[in-house]
């Protein structure tokens, strides 16, 4: 197969982790899917900056329009997240007839539908299975192995920052503003915490997963939402002594033509799988009519977990080209999100 040259749009930590598992797995790669994948071009702002990884000088700009307009560019990796201007890059993209891949779970959830629609009149892809858990194939679970399957529920800890302060709160009796400070000392947290702990990110998240699994766009503005900021010792606590655990929980449910999708803490049973996430992990669980209870579980954000849903991606975008994968699985209905 001949080789695959890709532009990175950004180049943080999420960037950094794919563009090393394409450096250091090229060759195991090539061997096992005839696929000889090259990073052409990444778009940075300042191409003088000092990086984590050696990277050559010529394939560095901060030209976007060095991507757009390259001809031997087939697919674009998005990595700059938010929605502008990531949205316009990623709709000029695919209009030039290049498959983009990206993480950026906001511009999913709210543009996912009009950019599908954009990949699939050009004749390319949009792939985001890093938008959602990391390093956790949730997407490709539910388009490509539960298509038999009814979905009736989907529940998750999907956010691993919060995960991260609730099971320090529980474990070691320390209060909210405290953890929070270490995880961002530990940079688990951002500087700027308010889509992890307000629940932002996990109601992108769970848009995205009720959508494909309900076939319906769920709006976001839709989602009841709440965060972790006024969790107490005491709520943990209380539970405990009632053999519960609080997470911070995407739900998804459908019943009948109603789906009802929401972000809160909730108490779970000690002894349910999503009571023993701890830490940073993530885990979705999910039940279908027919395969019954699944979960999925393990790293949820990072570099190389993020980085390695990536280039799965890229890689499945080489295989299948002319092929609109993730394409069919909104309909042009929205869905209602019963608060």
């Amino acid at each position: 197969m001949e080789e695959v040259k890709i532009g990175f749009l950004g180049f943080g930590n999420v960037g950094t982790g794919a563009y090393k598992i394409i450096r250091d797995n090229g060759n195991d790669i090539f061997l096992s899917e005839g696929v000889r994948l090259k990073v052409a071009k990444i778009l940075v702002r300042d191409i003088n900056k000092k990086r984590d990884v050696e990277v050559e000088d010529s394939i560095l700009t901060d030209k976007f329009e060095e991507i757009v307009n390259d001809p031997e560019i087939s697919i674009v990796a998005e990595f700059m997240g938010g929605v502008e201007p990531a949205k316009d890059y990623v709709m000029s993209c695919l209009i030039n007839k290049k498959t983009v891949v990206t993480a950026n779970k906001e511009l999913i959830a709210k543009h996912g539908l009009e950019l599908q629609a954009v990949a699939k009149e050009n004749g390319v892809g949009l792939y985001y299975e890093a938008s959602v858990a990391g390093g956790i194939p949730v997407i490709k679970i539910l388009a490509e192995s539960l298509q038999a399957n009814k979905i009736g529920e989907i529940m998750g800890i999907i956010n691993g920052t919060t995960n991260y302060i609730l099971t320090k709160m529980s474990e070691e009796g320390r209060d909210f503003s405290d953890v929070l400070a270490e995880a961002q000392r530990l940079g688990y947290a951002e500087p700027d915490p308010t889509a992890d702990i307000e629940g932002y990110d996990a109601m992108y998240k769970i848009s995205i997963l009720s959508s494909m699994a309900f076939h319906k766009k769920v709006d976001v503005d839709k989602i009841y939402r709440e965060g972790i900021t006024k969790i107490t010792i005491e709520d943990i606590e209380y539970g405990r002594e009632l053999g519960f655990a609080i997470r911070l929980l995407a739900i998804a449910k459908k019943r009948n033509n109603t789906i009802e999708v929401r972000v809160h803490p909730t108490f779970i049973p000690v002894d349910h799988p999503l009571a023993a996430v701890r830490h940073s992990f993530n885990a979705v669980f999910l039940k279908g009519d027919a395969v019954g209870n699944i979960m999925l579980y393990g790293r949820g954000a990072g570099d190389l977990p993020t980085g390695s849903a990536i280039v799965s991606d890229i890689i499945t975008a080489c295989h299948q080209k002319d092929k609109h994968r993730y394409i069919s699985f909104y309909n042009n209905e929205e869905g209602s999100a019963r608060r």
